[in-house]
């Protein structure tokens, strides 16, 4: 109840907001010292059809609704405010907060975001071109949202950001409360929690659009059972490169866990999002390949193709754990507003990809096959 109660809340809060921002304006003020608001947003429909679900299969696949998001933006003077808030349906989550903050500007090319907002680690803001991402976003390294404070600086050759995150989203402020999975990106869960974890990105632009970079994080892993910290940390080389219609995304991280806990527990930790939760690999190797062709046509409302190829590949080194694979071929058609993902996304030892959930990432399956879903995603942003 209460969390339903949050989410009118804040949907009322974005409504309101436009006409408390004409109010507060002062008719002497300088046009570029007026407040500024913006409403955005996106609603999106979603087709799948997954081999190892067999009723699924006989019918045909299933069509349905995805998602439903708002976004605000806000701008006065060199503040300002960034807020996605997505509406999934129970079983995906529900209501959540992708991100919010709020910056700073110094100048034009450095500024201070405050809030939810994206770890710098790895290829940004995606390293990915298909709606179903790549392996690292399934363990928390790619498109991932934290608690904290993060410093960014630009010029003309190089992109440094530094980050220091408190938390996860927090969302029970509880003394022994659990991280709630209703959140989008991948965050730690189950016995262990993210706390007090710095981040360091630099990025070297040695030709126009062409770029080379490394990520590291550091940070503590609060056990609950114990009250005990153990540690975690990752490291990335990573490079985006364009060639004309080409872009190509390159990327090889490691990530280690160490929990504070009991050696029966020393092998994974928990992972949370979209309401669920599952095990992943205290230590990964991740290594992935994005490649897309974009290609400008003029047939009717579309006018552009992006084909693309994403592969990735999770090799875990400890003993009886077997190694994670994922590809997705596909096309994305864009048509004025409306943006569709057609994905062929094949996955062996994946949770969204086959029919073992729980230990894929982490123990995996002997001798386990490829499985595949096709995957139709429409989406009106506006």
């Amino acid at each position: 109840m209460i969390k339903t109660s949050l989410h009118w809340l804040l949907l009322c809060l974005l409504l309101l907001l436009p006409g408390m921002l004409v109010v507060a304006q002062d008719s002497t003020l300088t046009k570029k010292d007026k407040p500024t608001f913006r409403i955005g947003g996106a609603l999106r429909f979603n087709y799948n059809l997954s081999s190892w679900k067999k009723e699924q299969v006989k019918r045909g696949g299933d069509f349905g609704f995805d998602m439903f998001r708002i976004n605000a933006d806000a701008a006065w003077k060199n503040l300002s405010l960034h807020a996605e808030y997505r509406f999934y349906s129970k079983d995906f989550g529900g209501g959540m907060l992708k991100e919010g903050y709020v910056r700073y500007r110094f100048n034009d090319s450095t500024h201070v975001d405050i809030g939810l907002t994206q770890v710098p680690f790895g290829n940004l803001t995606y390293n990915s071109h298909s709606w179903f991402f790549n392996l690292p976003y399934y363990t928390g390294k790619e498109d991932d949202y934290d608690m904290g404070i993060k410093f960014e600086r630009r010029s003309n050759k190089w992109n440094y950001q530094l980050a220091f995150f408190k938390n996860a989203e927090e969302l029970n402020f509880g003394d022994k409360s659990a991280t709630d999975p209703g959140r989008y990106s991948y965050d730690v869960a189950g016995r262990n929690k993210e706390v007090n974890q710095g981040n360091a990105r630099a990025e070297y632009m040695f030709l126009p659009q062409q770029s080379i970079g490394a990520s590291v994080m550091l940070g503590g892993l609060y056990n609950i059972p114990s009250g005990n910290m153990g540690s975690h940390w990752a490291a990335a080389l990573h490079s985006n490169l364009n060639a004309g219609k080409w872009n190509l995304k390159l990327a090889s991280m490691y990530y280690r866990y160490n929990p504070a806990d009991s050696a029966q527990f020393s092998g994974y930790v928990d992972m949370a999002a979209y309401g669920a939760s599952y095990q992943v690999a205290a230590e990964a190797f991740m290594h992935t390949a994005s490649l897309s062709f974009t290609q400008p046509v003029k047939w009717g409302p579309v006018s552009a193709l992006t084909f693309y190829n994403d592969y990735s590949y999770m090799r875990k080194p400890a003993t009886d754990f077997h190694d994670t694979q994922m590809n997705v071929l596909g096309c994305m058609v864009t048509a004025g507003h409306i943006y569709t993902y057609i994905d062929w996304a094949s996955g062996k030892n994946h949770p969204w990809l086959g029919p073992v959930w729980n230990e894929a990432l982490a123990a995996g399956t002997p001798g386990a096959g490829w499985h595949s879903r096709f995957n139709i995603n429409i989406g009106y942003y506006f």
